[in-house]
């Protein structure tokens, strides 16, 4: 899955409306709500500021976490 020419999106109610699946990165209970949406929280480490080294295991980390959550949901 390519995504490289995505950029990051603020979660706004008319984008969490056509949602499904909400996952979300370490807001816990401070989470947003999506009426119908199944949620996980993934409490992933913010890379504002950290090396490329701990970057790069974040990036890693969330590719594991997308491919299970593919593989788990059977959106591939």
């Amino acid at each position: 899955m390519d995504l490289s020419s995505q950029t990051p999106q603020k979660l706004t109610p008319e984008l969490a409306s056509t949602a499904s699946w909400l996952i979300t990165m370490g807001c816990g209970d401070e989470c947003p709500v999506v009426p119908g949406a199944k949620r996980d929280d993934w409490p992933i480490l913010d890379p504002k500021g950290q090396s490329t080294t701990t970057v790069s295991a974040i990036a890693d980390d969330i590719d594991a976490r997308v491919r299970q959550f593919i593989a788990t949901e059977r959106l591939a």
